[in-house]
């Protein structure tokens, strides 16, 4: 997110959404957003965006990706971008299916990447004006918001608010059944009242899709403007449920705190409900059994009279968490006692348990089949993210030590004879930081393989509510408080791939990142995985080598300004980073030991 930040400074537009975020909460309407939308720096910050997606290497039914936009000067980019949305038509959207964990399809639409920059500066001007109207509690595809808030959100209305009944909704495939002309309306009412916008907002959504033909509703997951919009349309059921009692509008001016509002509510006929939803998997937390069966039946018919959607009614239900589990996100939730009050205790759903128990064996069989060091790093990569993921979990020791128990076997017969069985000898920083318990495990080409049932429950935060990128309060806390999840970073860093380096490379640049929290030396902020670059402080040129002490986390543009020798390129960087006197000093430093001249500036 800082380095999101510092884009939008260099491209000039952090003034321009921070105005549109404040004037969509103060209740102006917005008509004249396509000049921002395809002004020269909105679209060079779309480019700059997606280029840095790692879907970005990914062609459409064109056949071209970001390489194929490098070669274009800034000026030859901003004039197709802008002719092209002068009578925009969409390209043919490609169409692929994605395996799901339960052996169904999921179907994704992937645009052209000329389509993929126009979305990307559409969803930089109309976000900040939506993100002033959404409701506090949706989490799903939103700045700085997590599956970890929202299911911290739950626990609270449960442990809290003593909420043990559940309404659980699934809608029949949302994605593909949004309908266009409702969501048309809905940017309208938001605010967004610029016609030529809204028209091309409508052909993106009706754009051809390959071997399917033009679609007469719904957004097609893999469009970059796709999530946006979904919060779109679920917002009117986030405004609708929470205005039937979260939300009430109360006249009377005694009920001026939300505490002596809700007490007051409770000696009426509303029924009590409070909405937690990420993207479009949503509950609602009740206080009785009556209560839910209102709220159910209420859900079903607002979203099937106003926005057009239908539920399962198989998957679909109301469930008293007393008694039952209940799912969300891939964990489940079950009001337990304790002491003497119930609590939220999460575990992993069983559907979850069983693809991880899949996915380690396939992993292993991989190992086995071609016991490399990359291989071995990729499963410490699975082992890190699904722990990282579920940590959040009330026993998660238990559930892992269930699916490594499990997994034990094929362990031993597959990597027996090509790995050693043993307690960690000098392991190195990046493994003993996160595992302190010293269990035994297997090396693979000189990598310990990190073990799956070593893992702590980490308690879930919940979101605070006035943090977001579009205020000055919000992104200066961004820039001295909030550091990224070392962890989910640490986990991409051993996902990627560089060529003909040491097994001592790869370990020392991820425990030089875990060391340093994530934190660049020399621009002191944190730096998430795909902005990372391992520089070797004497230069193996020179002499250098891959030890701890000889490697430093930069910022790959840093970087790049430490490596410079034309003075376009540095003039280039020096615009875009802007830094101070002091990191001047530092990058000589640096450059220095590579035997360049200083930056003079």
């Amino acid at each position: 997110m800082q380095t999101l930040l510092r884009y939008w400074e260099y491209y000039g537009m952090t003034n321009t959404l921070e105005k549109l975020y404040a004037d969509s909460k103060d209740g102006k309407t917005f008509n004249r957003l396509y000049d921002i939308i395809t002004s020269r720096e909105n679209i060079l910050l779309a480019y700059r965006t997606v280029k840095n997606n790692k879907g970005s290497k990914t062609p459409g039914t064109d056949k071209r990706t970001i390489n194929d936009f490098k070669e274009l000067s800034e000026e030859q980019l901003v004039t197709l971008i802008q002719k092209r949305l002068e009578n925009y038509q969409p390209m043919k959207v490609k169409r692929v299916n994605i395996p799901k964990p339960n052996g169904d399809k999921r179907p994704l639409g992937i645009p052209s990447m000329s389509d993929r920059i126009i979305q990307q500066a559409f969803k930089q001007v109309l976000e900040p004006i939506c993100e002033a109207k959404f409701y506090e509690h949706s989490y799903g595809f939103r700045p700085m918001r997590s599956t970890h808030h929202a299911l911290a959100r739950v626990n609270k209305l449960i442990n809290q608010s003593g909420l043990h009944f559940v309404v659980d909704i699934d809608i029949k495939g949302f994605f593909d059944n949004v309908n266009h002309t409702l969501l048309i309306k809905q940017l309208w009412n938001i605010g967004i009242k610029d016609k030529k916008v809204l028209r091309i907002i409508s052909k993106m959504l009706r754009a051809k899709i390959e071997g399917e033909g033009i679609p007469s509703k719904g957004t097609p997951q893999g469009g970059i403007l796709s999530p946006l919009l979904s919060n779109v349309v679920l917002n009117d059921l986030d405004s609708w449920v929470s205005g039937q009692w979260e939300k009430f509008e109360c006249n009377r001016h005694l009920y001026t705190q939300q505490g002596h509002k809700l007490r007051a509510l409770k000696n009426t006929n509303l029924k009590e409900g409070f909405i937690v939803r990420y993207a479009d998997d949503f509950k609602i937390l009740c206080r009785d059994w009556k209560s839910a069966r209102k709220w159910y039946h209420a859900v079903r018919l607002y979203l099937k009279d106003r926005l057009k959607l239908d539920i399962s009614s198989e998957k679909s239900k109301i469930i008293n968490l007393r008694k039952r589990k209940s799912e969300f996100l891939g964990f489940t939730i079950k009001a337990e006692i304790k002491g003497k009050k119930r609590v939220a205790y999460t575990r992993l759903s069983t559907k979850k348990k069983k693809h991880l128990h899949l996915e380690g064996q396939k992993r292993i069989k991989k190992i086995q089949k071609c016991p490399t060091t990359m291989n071995a790093v990729l499963y410490n990569s699975w082992v890190l993210g699904i722990q990282n993921y579920y940590r959040g979990a009330t026993h998660v020791n238990l559930e892992f030590n269930e699916i490594a128990y499990r997994l034990s076997r094929s362990l031993h017969n597959r990597l027996k004879n090509i790995a050693k069985y043993e307690h960690p000898k000098n392991a190195p920083p990046s493994y003993v930081k996160f595992y302190k318990n010293n269990y035994r495990t297997y090396k693979v080409c000189g990598v310990y393989l990190f073990p799956l049932g070593d893992v702590r429950h980490c308690n879930l935060m919940n979101f605070s509510q006035w943090l977001t990128p579009y205020t000055s309060e919000g992104r200066n806390y961004i820039f001295t408080k909030l550091n990224g999840d070392v962890t989910t970073e640490l986990r991409k860093l051993l996902d990627s791939y560089i060529p003909n380096r040491s097994v001592e490379y790869f370990d020392n640049r991820i425990s030089r990142y875990s060391m340093r929290k994530g934190i660049c030396e020399i621009l002191g902020e944190f730096l998430p995985a795909e902005f990372v670059h391992c520089h070797h402080y004497v230069p193996v040129s020179l002499g250098g080598n891959d030890e701890f002490s000889n490697l430093r986390i930069l910022h790959k543009h840093v970087h790049i300004l430490v490596h410079a020798t034309e003075n376009e390129t540095i003039n280039k960087y020096i615009d875009m980073l802007k830094p101070n006197k002091k990191v001047i000093e530092r990058i000589n430093e640096y450059r220095k030991k590579c035997s360049l001249e200083s930056i003079n500036k």
